[in-house]
């Protein structure tokens, strides 16, 4: 198995910018804490506030799964979809 990263990028309603990413930041360091995260951050795009993006890397497809399924991922969206204009998740095989 080979390392996997996502890059996720998030556009937000302006009003919820501040709120998404304070959530957000709780979120990446208790990701950064599970077994098989080699990295997770939060950044914020300098030109456009409103755009924030996730850079991920997981040892492998089984600890991403693993990540997936842990119970804050399903409480978070469930807060945070309606912040949002749009999402897009990219994952990347690392040769």
């Amino acid at each position: 198995m080979s390392r996997i990263m996502i890059v996720v990028e998030f556009e937000l309603k302006p009003q919820h910018a501040a709120d998404f990413i304070t959530l957000m930041k709780s979120h990446a360091e208790l990701s950064r804490a599970e077994d098989g995260c080699q990295q997770f951050d939060v950044l914020q795009a300098q030109d456009d506030p409103n755009k924030v993006f996730f850079v991920e890397s997981w040892r492998d497809a089984e600890a991403l799964a693993v990540h997936s399924k842990v119970p804050r991922m399903a409480e978070n969206r469930a807060i945070y979809e309606p912040w949002l204009n749009s999402r897009k998740a990219t994952r990347c095989n690392v040769p």
